[in-house]
């Protein structure tokens, strides 16, 4: 995986092949940021990276000055990952080593962008617990959006605050807005 854009651009990042992950394919994830770009500074935003895995996402938030980022994951080796490669380029992510949906049931933080990227192979009822949970629990912010990254088999239109979806070969970003 690479940096695709900011201080760290082109920045090669190699994560332990023993992580139980699949990151975020780089041609995907230039596509999410150039749609985000059109909505945020990221330089002001509050993010929160759920089920961050080698923590792709959040170093791509943080190469493009972002500086509020929470990274949640229940796998230690992925978090102690995080945490290296966030000391060596020197970017502030703070990491939670939790069960995704018991942290969003007790968590009391605001973000302005939710970022989840859960198993494939989640059920519809798994899927539907995240926006449930983020937007039941109000933690977004004014104008705050939810993204879901999840396989082109899952559908996700038919969900309370969804806004519309992108494609990127195998990989389908769900976005969901609170516009309030």
């Amino acid at each position: 995986m690479r940096i695709i854009s900011g201080t760290y651009k082109g920045k090669r990042i190699i994560a332990p092949k023993k992580l139980p992950v699949r990151p975020t394919t780089d041609l995907a994830k230039e596509s999410l940021f150039n749609i985000l770009n059109n909505h945020y500074y990221f330089e002001e935003l509050a993010v929160l990276d759920l089920f961050a895995g080698t923590g792709n996402i959040s170093y791509e938030f943080a190469s493009r000055g972002t500086q509020q980022i929470t990274a949640v994951d229940q796998h230690a080796e992925c978090l102690r990952f995080i945490n290296r490669t966030a000391r060596e380029l020197n970017f502030s992510i703070n990491t939670i080593k939790s069960d995704v949906f018991k942290f969003l049931e007790k968590v009391a933080l605001k973000a302005d962008l939710v970022f989840a990227d859960p198993p494939y192979d989640f059920t519809d009822g798994q899927f539907a617990k995240i926006p449930q949970l983020v937007f039941g629990r109000q933690l977004l912010n004014k104008n705050g959006m939810l993204v879901i990254e999840h396989s082109r088999h899952t559908r996700l239109s038919k969900l309370p605050d969804f806004g519309y979806d992108k494609k990127y070969g195998g990989s389908v970003f769900s976005f969901f807005e609170n516009e309030e």
